[in-house]
């Protein structure tokens, strides 16, 4: 077995970035006092469809969430699926948790800090989607060991995903687009890439509901890319 250095970007220890914002408002600390713990993936265990939501449907899992819009939209037209969605920012965990309470999401449950730490506890072959969407692009090359694409976590992806579930990954930045297909390039074994003609990489998939981050990226003049990829 290969030794993984601190600091090494093969390494699935790599929660970088600030955790907390400005303050919250009343409302939004009231919700991440009683709402949250509700719903929160708990801090031990396998985590399964049956043990967050008593039956055996089909799970998502989102990483780095940010203020939820896209996980509380697609929890809202996949009732029957089960959500999970993984952010370290407590800002945007309460903003997600307004979307929940507001939209009566049943269907949702949310983890505050490293989305691989709970990844590396689903079963293997369980997901069958999972959603990387305007991750930190960690522009500086001496910081690229910080991207959350890397051939470990792709590896982790691969393996926590079912047989044709899907790999949703979107940027703005054109560095890391660069990146996100140089890696995945290495693994072709395991991913399909479903693009078949250039405008898949300007075209959202089926069911895509824009982020905060996407909607700004817009307005200020960059251009968002879309990559999707299958299981093999």
């Amino acid at each position: 077995m290969t030794a993984h250095k601190p600091g090494d970007p093969t390494t699935l220890n790599r929660l970088y970035g600030r955790s907390t914002g400005h303050k919250l408002r009343v409302a939004q600390q009231q919700l991440v006092d009683t709402l949250f713990p509700q719903i929160s993936v708990p801090a031990e265990g396998e985590v399964t469809a049956r043990a967050l939501f008593g039956d055996d449907r089909p799970l998502h899992f989102e990483i780095g969430f940010g203020s939820g819009e896209h996980l509380a939209e697609r929890a809202d037209m996949l009732p029957n699926h089960g959500f999970i969605g993984a952010e370290p920012f407590l800002n945007g965990v309460a903003a997600a948790l307004v979307h929940v309470r507001d939209r009566h999401l049943a269907n949702v449950r949310l983890w505050r800090g490293d989305a691989l730490e709970v990844l590396q506890r689903i079963p293997d072959g369980a997901l069958s989607f999972l959603y990387l969407l305007h991750p930190d692009p960690w522009p500086k090359a001496r910081h690229s060991k910080r991207r959350m694409v890397h051939d470990r976590p792709v590896e982790l992806f691969a393996a926590k995903l079912k047989p044709n579930g899907e790999l949703r990954i979107a940027t703005d930045h054109p560095v890391y687009l660069e990146w996100t297909l140089m890696v995945m390039q290495r693994h072709l074994a395991q991913f399909e890439w479903l693009a078949n003609r250039p405008a898949n990489f300007l075209e959202p998939p089926g069911g895509w509901t824009e982020t905060r981050y996407g909607a700004k990226s817009r307005r200020e003049g960059r251009r968002p890319y879309y990559l999707a990829y299958r299981r093999a």
